[in-house]
């Protein structure tokens, strides 16, 4: 069978909700790293043939196909077409899978998959509750109504249910959120994120300019007492802004290309494809779907979890790559090793290829093979992406 393969990885820094990035449009922001992929590829940009990119809230300045609008603001000539993603959180992993699906075929050669969320600007409601109270109706239909009455689908309904059912005290939980911040810190003051981070110039509050390289969610003064300190997000819960992923402004994208793309890129892999696969299971609790994906992964590709050398799972909630690591048997030493969305934030649209980013990175800088990212998306779906470092 045909191979994809990943030639190129890069994301902007996070920014805090009304932080350093709120500045920027969301188009120009993933225009950003569209050009920062031509730039490390040294690809003609007119080679391009697609961009697929993930966008949850796909509203106001993210509407209109964000996809189409980053490319009309990049380098990439007008020729290149576009096409926006929602699969929820796990839209631009969904991008990277229809990409590689795509050169896979050989129906085209090099495509672009990448994802954008600019949640100050376009904030998680905007395209819901907002809409709705505005007099436009809900997501829920009548039928959804009658198949799951009197049940609001919500991720923290779910992520509290979810450290409930594999027994995660608020102790625990608050541990890995400390944790979280612990390695992001030290992956960047160790340097780890510089080959990964685009920097981008942002306008501060005085007026002035800077350059924008270091992710803005991470708490450099973190401490355990500070963690469980911060207040629960549903009274009587187990889960606080501490343990759950930031609100974040960010861009990411990964150039996708078959074996002729190699060749007219003249470049070699960073990874390779090595399996996809996407799963649907229980819309209430939502956000479980990980573990019961990872396990159609593996078997797909005839791995054992201990093959795989690094995992990265969304910090969406502590309790999600909690219970995966409990379900799964996987080495914690070997999860998020840079930290996760607790501490760098979770752009939603732009997450999968953001930590597709991190993972081909922390792969080439450990020396392994092999790596895994799955994601909890809305609605009770995950993806689950493999690649073998090239």
């Amino acid at each position: 069978m045909p191979e994809a393969y990943i030639v190129a990885a890069a994301r902007t820094a996070g920014g805090r909700r009304k932080g350093r990035v709120s500045g920027w449009h969301p188009a120009d922001l993933a225009a950003v790293i569209l050009d920062a992929l031509i730039a490390r590829t040294g690809a003609d940009p007119a080679l391009v043939e697609d961009v697929i990119m993930g966008c949850v809230g796909q509203v106001g300045e993210q509407s209109t196909n964000i996809a189409r609008g980053a490319v009309l603001a990049s380098r990439l000539p007008e020729s290149v077409p576009g096409v926006s993603i929602d699969r929820q959180c796990g839209s631009s992993q969904q991008a990277l899978h229809f990409a590689a699906a795509t050169v896979m075929s050989g129906q085209m050669d090099v495509v672009i998959a990448a994802g954008v969320e600019c949640m100050t600007r376009v904030p998680m409601t905007l395209s819901s509750e907002f809409l709705a109270k505005a007099g436009y109706g809900e997501a829920k239909s009548p039928r959804q109504h009658a198949r799951y009455p009197d049940i609001v689908f919500s991720q923290f309904t779910g992520a509290e249910m979810v450290a409930e059912k594999h027994g995660f005290t608020k102790d625990a939980l608050d541990a890995f959120g400390f944790e979280s911040q612990r390695k992001a810190i030290a992956a960047t003051q160790g340097g780890l994120f510089a080959r990964e981070i685009v920097p981008i110039e942002v306008l501060l509050p005085d007026g002035g300019r800077d350059i924008h390289t270091i992710d803005e969610g991470i708490r450099f003064d973190v401490t355990l007492e500070g963690v469980r300190s911060v207040k629960l997000i549903q009274e009587g819960g187990r889960l606080s802004a501490a343990t759950a992923s930031q609100i974040c402004d960010g861009a990411s994208g990964v150039m996708v290309v078959n074996e002729r793309g190699l060749k007219a890129l003249g470049i070699a892999p960073l990874a390779r494809i090595h399996t996809m696969t996407v799963s649907g299971g229980d819309p209430v609790i939502m956000l479980e779907e990980p573990l019961f994906a990872t396990d159609k992964a593996l078997k797909r590709a005839g791995l054992r979890i201990d093959d795989i050398d690094l995992y990265e799972v969304n910090e969406a909630f502590a309790s999600i790559p909690m219970a995966w690591l409990k379900h799964s048997g996987a080495d914690p030493d070997r999860l998020n090793v840079h930290g996760g969305a607790i501490a760098l934030g979770h752009p939603l649209g732009a997450s999968g290829t953001k930590l597709m980013t991190t993972l081909v990175h922390a792969l080439h800088q450990r020396g392994k093979r092999y790596g895994l990212q799955t994601m909890c998306e809305g609605g009770g779906l995950a993806n689950v992406t493999i690649i073998e470092r090239l």
